[in-house]
């Protein structure tokens, strides 16, 4: 994949642009394989990704003027840089940016000045479902700008049929970081059908999800493929987020438990098991940590399950966890991770929990960065 955006020295995100895919995938397996050298395993083909066009969502800092906006990032300066033709995006999401840019326009969003600490508006984010809808989200310093967004809202829809969801997110801090703690709906649909492998994941406007659909489904099948094989009669889903692994875990005599700390995504969760008609799956708002630290209790009732899925974010599972694990009896894991360096940690943490086989999945073509699987049983 050639970017004319990294050619000219415009954007630098993606640090492989420009280098044959195979080649990147090979590097990839090779680093992933070398990070995890002290654990032999059995390892699969990679699972490869469409080169461009396969991100669902796009994360666009907001910059230039109310009358010439621009959607992308910020040069060094803090200035604005439009992306609007990045090839990462597919066709659905990359057509939204023109009427988003008018959007602003319309309402008067001032663009948040970063070097002055001035402005209104800092992100747009706008994530696309498989089957074409849209969730759209303006991330603003203040709640103020909220009449203006409403009263153009029926413009917006009327360039944006497919748009099922928008949102504000009240973010009034200097702070390199994406959002705040406030989320405005400003629509009656309050979530995004992500339908993946036949479930139909509810996204809301706070939920994580895989950046990559058809990546993440092959993920929950590669998952699912192993779990059966083992065929435990209880599993838990730790950082569940909206319930991929756990609803894809479900099955006649088994029962499933999903902890995530957001509540948005547990209800989400809740909602998908329910629509699908499953049973025996149940959804917990805590801590992955302190749930399964809790399981030791007197007043505990569920016992350690047969398998536990561990999806946790770059920093891994961590000590306590993965102290947790080794010493709990659970027969196999599932981990899922986004940082080999964090999950080469974790497994040595864990030696009675012996992995077996692994697999990378590329989530993220054109980075460094990707998934990898990799399944523990106990000895």
């Amino acid at each position: 994949m050639q970017c004319s955006y990294f050619d000219a020295g415009r954007c630098r995100s993606c640090t492989l642009m420009g280098q044959d895919y195979g080649t990147q995938l090979a590097d990839k397996q090779a680093h992933c394989r070398d990070v995890l050298a002290d654990f032999p395993m059995a390892w699969t083909d990679p699972v490869r990704s469409a080169e461009s066009g396969f991100r669902n969502k796009a994360k666009m800092v907001v910059g230039g003027t109310v009358a010439a906006p621009t959607l992308g990032i910020l040069d060094r300066a803090g200035h604005g840089v439009d992306l609007s033709d990045c090839g990462l995006y597919p066709a659905n999401l990359a057509a939204t940016f023109a009427p988003l840019a008018g959007f602003i326009t319309r309402a008067a969003l001032e663009p948040y000045d970063v070097p002055h600490r001035r402005g209104q508006l800092k992100y747009v984010i706008v994530t696309a479902s498989p089957d074409g809808e849209l969730m759209v989200r303006f991330v603003v310093r203040t709640a103020e700008v909220l009449r203006r967004i409403r009263a153009q809202l029926p413009w917006l829809q009327e360039q944006l049929p497919t748009l099922a969801v928008v949102s504000a997110n009240i973010h009034p801090e200097h702070k390199a970081v994406l959002e705040g703690a406030e989320e405005i709906i400003l629509t009656e649909q309050e979530s995004l059908p992500m339908v993946v492998n036949g479930f139909g994941l509810h996204l809301r406007p706070r939920s994580f999800f895989q950046t990559n659909t058809d990546v993440a489904a092959a993920l929950y099948r590669q998952a699912t493929q192993w779990l059966e094989q083992i065929a435990p009669e209880s599993v838990w889903d730790l950082y569940c987020g909206v319930g991929g692994f756990a609803l894809h875990a479900a099955g006649p005599g088994r029962s499933v438990i999903g902890v995530e700390t957001s509540a948005e995504a547990v209800a989400s969760a809740r909602r998908s098991a329910a629509e699908a008609g499953l049973t025996g799956v149940e959804f917990v708002v805590g801590d992955a940590g302190e749930f399964a630290f809790g399981q030791g209790s007197a007043d505990s009732t569920r016992g350690v399950p047969d398998l536990v899925v561990v999806n946790p974010p770059r920093r891994g599972i961590g000590p306590e966890l993965a102290g947790w694990l080794e010493s709990s009896g659970v027969r196999s894991v599932l981990y899922s991770s986004c940082r080999a360096e964090s999950l080469a940690r974790d497994l040595a943490a864990m030696p009675s929990l012996r992995p077996r086989r692994a697999r990378l999945l590329d989530m993220f073509p054109q980075t460094d960065h990707y998934e990898v699987l990799v399944e523990l049983r106990r000895d």
